[in-house]
């Protein structure tokens, strides 16, 4: 008893010289920066570093920065995942029949309310997955046609 409630005034003095200390940082952790940016926007000032180069040598890249230098990755799921999956499904059904795992004096059933269940769950799960991955195509799809009809509109407007 003695020795949790020793640690617990520990944890509660070290939290507030946490919190106190933390009263003390500006915005940024780094002491150098004299501007806030917003995400997307460059900073004039290379974060209170001299040069960018020395800016991404020692503190890397900024999180906005990362993310618009990422590529795309446009590969579908490979065919050995689908396959490896299949695989496990098939082995689960399997087990669910009275002739692997049986205990003696308990008879199971051939079939129960399981089987559908199960399937119901992996084909809504799937189609859920397979609309938030290709959802991302259906929007560049919708901007890239705005953006054509707007082109399409501006020639014709330049036209009359």
């Amino acid at each position: 008893m003695e020795r949790s409630c020793a640690i617990t005034a520990f944890c509660n003095r070290w939290v507030k010289n946490m919190s106190e200390n933390n009263k003390d940082l500006k915005d940024s952790d780094n002491p150098g920066v004299t501007q806030k940016t917003d995400w997307g926007e460059e900073s004039t000032d290379n974060y209170g570093y001299e040069t960018d180069q020395e800016r991404r040598d020692k503190r890397g890249l900024e999180d906005w920065e990362m993310v618009t230098s990422m590529e795309k990755s446009e590969v579908s799921i490979p065919y050995w995942f689908i396959a490896l999956f299949a695989v496990l499904l098939i082995v689960a059904v399997g087990l669910t029949f009275p002739f692997w795992g049986n205990r003696p004096g308990f008879e199971r059933p051939w079939y129960d309310d399981g089987i559908p269940l199960g399937i119901a769950w992996v084909v809504g799960m799937s189609l859920i997955i397979y609309y938030f991955v290709d959802l991302r195509h259906i929007l560049a799809k919708k901007k890239e046609a705005k953006k054509q009809k707007a082109e399409e509109d501006a020639k014709n407007n330049n036209e009359n």
